[in-house]
């Protein structure tokens, strides 16, 4: 008989993970599917074109975070940064608090 190992209690099935920006928080997609579209994102120097930061934004935030994050009408450094630390949390970067 094929041993068996129950693994269930080491799987997070419940929560994504947030960004907190100002007094609101956002949701980051954090399945595994997402997180390999994300990381093909970049190229092999490790860097973003704009249409790949575009595409990650889409990925990561549905669409109501994406019009809330819109509203705050950021600069693109600021944008960038938002990206770039949700995609560290998602992919163990950054740990957060």
């Amino acid at each position: 008989m094929a041993k068996v190992i129950d693994i269930t209690d080491k799987l997070d099935f419940d929560s994504n993970p947030k960004i907190k920006i100002k007094d609101k928080e956002y949701e980051v997609n954090a399945d595994a599917e997402t997180v390999l579209k994300v990381m093909g994102q970049f190229n092999a120097d490790g860097g973003l074109s704009p249409a790949a930061i575009v595409n990650i934004y889409e990925l990561i935030f549905d669409a109501q975070s994406r019009n809330q994050i819109n509203k705050l009408k950021l600069q693109f450094k600021d944008f960038q940064t938002i990206i770039m630390e949700a995609v560290n949390l998602i992919t163990g970067e950054d740990e957060g608090e």
